[in-house]
């Protein structure tokens, strides 16, 4: 089975950044690609993000000119590390950063729970090099090389306050020049305890002669934006916080990574984190003092901290230059799935059939050993919310085999709701829609519950495998409201609203599946037509 590819838009986008006027909105992305960072090679920009247990994972975007974005590639398919066959809410790759260096583009990344790793490539829409252990070790995160002037090379990172303790400190390595290992033990280069608590995400560059390390602190929401600098690559190092949410309404706001342009602008990506609309990604103009620091965004204030712009001028890339935006909706008709697509955990080639001329084939595999809610379930296939308001819609055929085939469409988080069908002991097909929520002492389990149901077939008439329309329609702030229908015309509601939410450090997925909730290989089937995201009327 396929996992990555291209598929053509089917429908029109429902968040554009570009205004057509020479002018862009925040967010450029408005998804869950947390913790950015970008580069310049050339008339190119390439940006990654965290991508958690979800498969495949490190992302790859591509833009011409900061603000049309397209999802090209992913660095790896799979996280080939113990346990990640099952979903590890909140584990998995933390805050990448992307280099290009000799002639090659370089990835370094975090688990918090296994070290740091490091992947390459000659062209970033090429093939990945294998996962690179460079460094074994817990609770060292958020990594990112510098290669020196001098042919010294070095890394920089900060800690995990929940697997090792500490959180408000910022740490440099030595490194081989080629990134395979450590050289020493690391030192500490700044402490932020008093007045930069948590902080975390260093991005490192040097410019003029200075070392800087840009680092965000006091937290993911209430926080801000630090930048460190010095004459000396292990310090001392100065501070300065040259970006705060101000008078704006943009909370945090977080971890990013500046370029340059050949214009001479300079501008920063980074995220803000919308609760269930995950850690969508901002774009702000960046421009530097006469005494050598940043300031990100505009300085209303006169006193070199900036807030976050709302509408502001396109980047000066000498060339205009078309909308772009990920992909969302997917017909199914390309032998590989969207790049949109991502799985829970390490996929399965049982799991899907790809390329069918009758669409996608979901196979009703079992829950996990030990798993009975679709919390620890791996074989969810899920894509970010891409708007703070839409409507998405799904065409199946239910195939099932025995009881306890289940095919449906999932709004995910730590609270969900799925509107599904499930085969009955007596042959029915029962359209239910299933709400769960995490319990709070377990990793991998939820307490799930039928809300609202009925026969779909009518009782007592057995299922014939006829087709049906399944649809949410999500509004602010994050309220869905699931329906469906048997023409794909009119919609009836069923349950009541519900509130999405985030999942551990990530937020609310939207998808389709297929499991057989009896942990049996039945052979049922769910045939997928479509899945199409459009605006709400």
């Amino acid at each position: 089975m396929g996992i990555t590819g291209f598929n053509q838009q089917r429908t029109e986008p429902i968040w554009v950044a570009d205004q057509g006027d020479g002018t862009y909105r925040n967010p450029i992305l408005h998804a869950d690609y947390s913790d950015p960072d970008v580069i310049r090679v050339g008339d190119d920009f390439y940006m990654t993000a965290s991508s958690f247990s979800h498969t495949p994972g490190l992302p790859i975007l591509h833009s011409k000119d900061l603000v049309n974005w397209k999802l090209v590639r992913y660095a790896i398919e799979q996280l080939d590390l113990p346990g990640y066959d099952v979903p590890l809410h909140g584990k998995g790759v933390w805050a990448p950063s992307i280099r290009y260096h000799d002639e090659k583009f370089w990835i370094f990344f975090s688990t918090p729970d296994e070290g740091i790793f490091m992947t390459t490539a000659d062209h970033p829409e090429g093939e990945w090099s294998p996962l690179h252990l460079v460094h074994e070790v817990k609770g060292w995160i958020d990594p990112c090389p510098l290669w020196d002037d001098d042919g010294q090379t070095y890394l920089v990172h900060a800690f995990a306050h929940s697997r090792c303790g500490i959180k408000s400190k910022i740490q440099v390595c030595r490194m081989a020049v080629d990134g395979s290992r450590l050289l020493d033990e690391g030192t500490i280069v700044f402490d932020g305890t008093k007045h930069h608590p948590t902080i975390e995400g260093p991005k490192f560059y040097k410019r003029d002669g200075y070392y800087y390390i840009f680092a965000p602190a006091g937290g993911v929401k209430p926080g801000w934006q630090t930048v460190l600098r010095s004459e000396q690559v292990f310090g001392p190092y100065e501070d300065r916080i040259v970006m705060h949410q101000g008078a704006s309404a943009v909370n945090g706001p977080h971890q990013g990574g500046y370029v340059e342009l050949m214009s001479g602008e300079s501008w920063f990506v980074h995220f803000q984190d919308r609760d269930a609309y995950g850690r969508i990604v901002h774009l702000q103009p960046m421009s530097w003092s006469e005494d050598g620091w940043p300031v990100i965004g505009i300085d209303r204030e006169g006193k070199g901290t900036g807030e976050p712009v709302d509408v502001y001028t396109k980047p000066n890339v000498g060339a205009s230059y078309p909308i772009s935006v990920p992909d969302v909706s997917d017909h199914f008709e390309a032998n590989r799935l969207g790049l949109q697509w991502q799985w829970q955990a390490n996929s399965r080639p049982e799991w899907a059939d790809v390329g069918s001329e009758e669409g996608l084939v979901l196979h009703a595999r079992p829950y996990p050993e030990n798993i009975q809610s679709l919390f620890g379930v791996p074989q969810l296939l899920l894509q970010k919310l891409p708007a703070s308001e839409f409507e998405a819609t799904t065409k199946l055929t239910f195939l099932p085999k025995q009881a306890g085939d289940r095919i449906g469409l999932i709004l995910f988080g730590d609270s969900y709701a799925s509107l599904c069908l499930t085969q009955t002991e007596d042959g029915t097909a029962r359209l239910s829609l299933i709400r769960g929520a995490k319990r709070p002492e377990s990793h991998l389990h939820a307490d799930e519950w039928e809300e609202t149901g009925l026969d779909w077939n009518g009782n007592g008439t057995p299922y014939n495998g006829r087709t049906i329309h399944l649809r949410f329609t999500l509004t602010e702030p994050a309220r869905c409201q699931f329906s469906w229908s048997e023409d794909g015309t009119g919609f009836q509601p069923i349950g009541a609203p519900f509130n999405a939410t985030t999942a551990l450090w990530v937020g609310a997925k939207m998808g389709i599946f297929a499991v057989n909730t009896r942990s049996a290989n039945s052979g049922g089937q769910g045939v997928f037509r479509y899945f199409d995201v459009k605006e709400t009327v």
